[in-house]
Formats: structure tokens, C-alpha cells, sequence
């Protein structure tokens, strides 16, 4: 799902990226994932959790993708020429990652599964690419934020189908993800690292 001016503009406000920068950085002391990894970003935006995830994580291979070409062309720009050719940017779709199955080291998402409608099959290709021992880094909101009777008429989300924390957490198990570490805050929102587990 592509995101309208509003919605954009909430993602791209400079408040954003001190909190992604508060964020990565728990991310970080929280997490085993080591340097050289090879790392996807579902839904990048304008690029600033990318630029994030070079500095924090330093990955051998960092590929963030968005389904908006607009967002795709902030963050080519966004970031300085030096971080800009350590990233492989594209346009893609979650519901259709372009890797093989255990193909990736970690994948991180900041505020992506509550716009997608099937957002179980979004996780569910998550789960797919990774590798086992493999790390999702999430960041999510829950309809409280996005729903109530101010933004829901401002953000452009799905109304159906939608998750709330226990909701979240019975999908991670469902895909063999397990919620290792989170931080919460009851009907806002959730900030965890979940590791995808061996074959049932």
C-alpha cells in the first residue's frame, strides 16, 4: 500500500528519525545479529533507517526496497554519496520478496505490516527469506494510533484485518518467528526482535 501527503509527511518529519535513531539503537544493544550480514529493509521510505542500519549494524550487504518509486528516489538521495553505494535501493513488494527461500542474515521493518491488508502473508515472506537463527527487527503501530477519529480521516490505512498486540505475537509464532525482546506501550505500539526458529 502506498502511502498519501499526509502519511508521508509523518514518516519524513525530522521527529521520525530521532526516534528511528532512539530505536536502531536499542535494536542494537538488544541484538546478536553481527557485522556482514546480509540485511533487507521492507519499506524504507526516504531512507533514513537505512543510513541507520549501515551505521548501527554495518551489514556486508544492505538491500532496502519500497513499494513507492517516489520513496525509492528520496532515499537515493537522501543519504551521502559515500553511504548511497553501500545500499542496493529497489522497488518491490513484500508480498513478493525476490530471494530464495533462507536467502537473508535479518530483515527489518519500521512501521510497515499495518499498511498492508494481507499483512499475514507479508510476514509470512518475512519468515520465508530468512535464514534460521535469522532476526526480524519490527516496529509497528497498533489501530488506536492510525484509527481514531482524527487520523482516520487524514492516513491512508486498510480498515479490515487488522492487529493489536496478542494478534501480532499468535502471527509471529504462526510463521516461527519468536519474539526474543520488546518494548511496548499497551494499544500503541511495539518495537521488538524476533528470531525465526528451526524447522517444525
Amino acid at each position: 500500500m502506498k502511502l498519501n501527503w499526509a502519511e508521508r509527511w509523518v514518516v519524513n518529519n525530522p521527529l521520525r528519525v530521532i526516534q528511528q535513531r532512539l530505536e536502531m539503537r536499542w535494536l542494537r544493544k538488544n541484538s546478536n545479529l553481527k557485522p556482514g550480514a546480509v540485511v533487507l529493509e521492507v519499506g524504507c521510505g526516504r531512507g533514513a533507517g537505512a543510513g541507520l542500519i549501515l551505521r548501527e549494524f554495518h551489514p556486508a550487504v544492505l538491500q532496502p526496497m519500497d513499494l513507492d518509486i517516489e520513496m525509492i528516489r528520496k532515499a537515493r538521495n537522501y543519504l551521502s554519496p559515500e553511504l548511497g553505494r553501500k545500499i542496493s535501493f529497489y522497488v518491490g513488494d513484500i508480498l513478493r520478496l525476490p530471494y530464495k527461500d533462507e536467502a537473508l542474515d535479518a530483515v527489518f521493518g519500521f512501521g510497515v505490516l499495518h499498511h498492508i491488508p494481507n499483512w499475514q502473508s507479508g510476514l509470512l515472506e518475512i519468515a520465508r527469506v530468512l535464514k534460521t537463527g535469522g532476526t526480524y527487527f519490527l516496529e509497528e503501530i497498533y489501530p488506536s494510533l492510525y484509527q481514531n477519529f482524527i487520523t482516520k480521516h487524514i492516513l491512508l490505512h486498510p480498515r479490515e484485518n487488522r492487529f493489536l498486540s496478542q494478534g501480532l505475537k499468535q502471527a509471529l509464532i504462526a510463521v516461527n518467528l519468536h519474539l526474543e525482546n520488546s518494548l511496548e506501550l499497551p494499544k500503541i505500539g511495539i518495537l521488538g526482535i524476533s528470531i525465526k526458529g528451526a524447522d517444525r
